[in-house]
C-alpha cells in the first residue's frame, strides 16, 4: 500500500494510551479500538532483570510445581475433632484465616469469631469474659495455613470443633476445615450470640457423628469429580456451591440413612445440608489446599500457593519461597449489600476461601458461574472476560476443571507472581462481606481484585532468591 492509498482509505485508530484519548474520539464519532494494556508494576529494575535472566529456570520450576498441583486427587476420607488431627493443635490455640496477626490488630469479625469459639469451648460464659480472655495472653493464635488447615471468613478453628479430613491421594498430604454453619449471623462472620453457640453445639453433637459414620461407610468421597461436575452446572465453588452441595447430598444421603438409628436425627441432618447451599464450600477449600500444598517448596518457582486474608492484611505465599508471608492491607470488596447496610459497614476482605481462586476456581472460574457477577451489576460477558484475563497471569490450565462457556477450556490455574508484575494484572476474587463490628455477621457479597502490595513484595522476595 502506498502513502497515497493510505490517506484515501478510512483511518483505523488503535489507542494504547490513556482511555481518555479513545473517549475523545468516541465523542466525535471516530471509530477506535482501546488496547487493554498497562505498564509493568514499578519494581526495582535490577530485580526485574534478575528474574528475566532466569526465565528458563523459573519456567521449568513452575512446570514442576504445577504438575504436582494439577495431579492432586483430593478426597474426603473422614471427620475428627480438631485437637485430635490438626498438626500442632493445642487446647489454648485458636486458628484464624489469613497471615499471622495479633489480637490488638485483629478486625471486628475475627475478634467476634474468637469470642464465639471461647464461649463454645466453655472457657467463657459471656462475650465480655471471652473478650477479656482473648486479650489476656493465655490464648495463642496462628494462621490456619500454618497448620495444614483453611477456614472461611474469620476462619476460626478451636480444639473441640469437628473438621473434615481431605486427603490428596496422589501426594499423601491432608488438609482440614470445619463444617459450614450456613449464612447470616454465624461464627465465621464474627457473630457470637446464643443462637450461634447453640448451632455449633448441635453440629458437634448431632451433625458430626452422623457425617462421620456416613463417610466411614462410604470410605471416601471424590471431591475432584464433584468440583468438575459442579463447574458444568453453574458453580464456581466459592460463592456459589448450590450444584456441588446437591451432588454431595446425593452421595451422603443413602449413607446417612443407613448408618443412623434415629429417624429424627437423619431428618435433621439431611435438612440442615439441604438448606445450606454453601455446605460444600468447606470442602472445596481443603480440596484446593491439599492440592496446592503438594506444589510447595519447589526452588525457583514463582507460583502462588496461598492467597489469604485476615480482615486486616492480605497475605501471599509462593512455591519457591518456603513459609514466608508477603503481606499488604486488605481492601473492601465491591458488593451487593443486604437491606440496611452499605460499604461503610463492611470489613476489609477476609478469609482463606481465596484458596479456591489460587487453585483456579472461584473468581478464576467465574465464567462458569455468571450469576455471581450480578452481585455488582455485572453481565455474563463480564464473567467471561474476568476468566479470560486470569489466563494472562497463570502458569497452566486445569485439565479436569473446565468452563463450558469457553468451549470447555481448562480453568486458569497457578498464579505466577512474575506475570502479575510484568502485566500489572491482579487476581480476581469473589467473596462474602462481613460487618466491621464484632457480633453482627454477614452484610453482603461481592467481588474485588487482590491488592497489589503483597504481590509486589512477593515478586521482590522471590527475585532475591535467584
Amino acid at each position: 500500500m502506498t502513502i497515497s492509498d493510505l490517506f484515501r482509505s478510512d483511518l483505523k485508530v488503535v489507542n494504547i494510551g490513556l482511555t481518555s484519548f479513545k473517549e475523545a474520539l468516541d465523542s466525535v464519532g471516530v471509530p477506535a479500538v482501546q488496547v487493554d494494556w498497562k505498564p509493568p508494576v514499578d519494581v526495582d529494575p535490577a530485580l526485574l532483570r534478575a528474574v528475566r535472566s532466569h526465565r528458563a529456570q523459573i519456567e521449568a520450576a513452575n512446570q514442576k510445581a504445577m504438575a504436582k498441583i494439577l495431579a492432586a486427587q483430593p478426597a474426603l476420607v473422614g471427620l475428627e475433632k480438631a485437637l485430635d488431627v490438626i498438626p500442632g493443635m493445642k487446647p489454648n490455640l485458636i486458628l484464624h484465616s489469613g497471615p499471622p496477626i495479633t489480637w490488638d490488630r485483629m478486625c471486628g469479625p475475627m475478634r467476634g469469631g474468637i469470642m464465639a469459639a471461647l464461649m463454645y469451648e466453655g472457657r467463657a460464659k459471656t462475650p465480655a469474659e471471652a473478650e477479656k480472655l482473648a486479650a489476656s495472653g493465655e490464648i495463642e493464635y496462628a494462621p490456619c495455613h500454618e497448620h495444614s488447615a483453611v477456614g472461611p471468613m474469620a476462619g476460626i478453628v478451636s480444639a473441640s470443633m469437628p473438621v473434615f479430613l481431605v486427603k490428596n491421594e496422589e501426594n499423601g498430604n491432608t488438609a482440614y476445615c470445619t463444617m459450614n454453619e450456613g449464612l447470616g449471623k454465624v461464627l465465621r462472620y464474627g457473630a457470637y450470640g446464643e443462637d450461634v453457640i447453640k448451632r455449633l453445639k448441635w453440629m458437634e453433637q448431632v451433625l458430626y457423628p452422623a457425617l462421620k459414620k456416613a463417610v466411614a461407610k462410604l470410605g471416601r468421597v471424590d471431591l475432584k469429580n464433584i468440583i468438575a461436575q459442579a463447574l458444568h452446572m453453574g458453580d464456581e465453588v466459592h460463592n456459589r456451591n448450590r450444584a456441588a452441595t446437591s451432588l454431595l447430598y446425593r452421595i451422603l444421603a443413602p449413607a446417612i440413612v443407613t448408618t443412623s438409628a434415629d429417624p429424627k436425627t437423619t431428618a435433621d441432618v439431611l435438612e440442615f445440608i439441604n438448606k445450606n447451599d454453601h455446605f460444600f464450600l468447606n470442602l472445596s477449600m481443603p480440596a484446593s489446599k491439599a492440592g496446592l500444598d503438594a506444589g510447595r517448596n519447589v526452588p525457583g518457582s514463582s507460583v502462588v500457593v496461598v492467597m489469604a486474608r485476615n480482615g486486616t492484611d492480605f497475605g501471599v505465599q509462593l512455591a519457591g519461597t518456603g513459609d514466608a508471608w508477603f503481606t499488604g492491607p486488605a481492601d473492601v470488596p465491591d458488593a451487593l449489600y443486604f437491606p440496611g447496610y452499605t460499604k461503610a459497614d463492611a470489613n476489609p476482605d477476609i478469609g482463606d476461601s481465596s484458596i479456591t481462586e489460587t487453585n483456579g476456581l472461584g473468581g478464576f472460574a467465574i465464567a462458569a458461574s455468571p450469576a455471581i457477577v450480578q452481585f455488582v451489576g455485572g453481565t455474563a460477558d463480564d464473567a467471561l472476560n474476568y476468566t479470560r484475563q486470569m489466563y494472562e497471569i497463570t502458569a497452566a490450565e486445569n485439565s479436569v476443571y473446565q468452563v463450558p462457556a469457553l468451549n470447555f477450556r481448562g480453568t486458569p490455574t497457578g498464579i505466577d507472581v512474575v506475570k502479575v508484575v510484568e502485566k500489572n494484572i491482579l487476581p480476581f476474587i469473589d467473596t462474602g462481606v462481613a460487618h466491621k463490628e464484632p457480633g453482627v455477621g454477614q452484610v453482603g457479597a461481592g467481588v474485588l481484585n487482590a491488592p497489589l502490595e503483597p504481590f509486589k513484595k512477593a515478586f521482590e522476595g522471590f527475585a532475591r532468591t535467584l
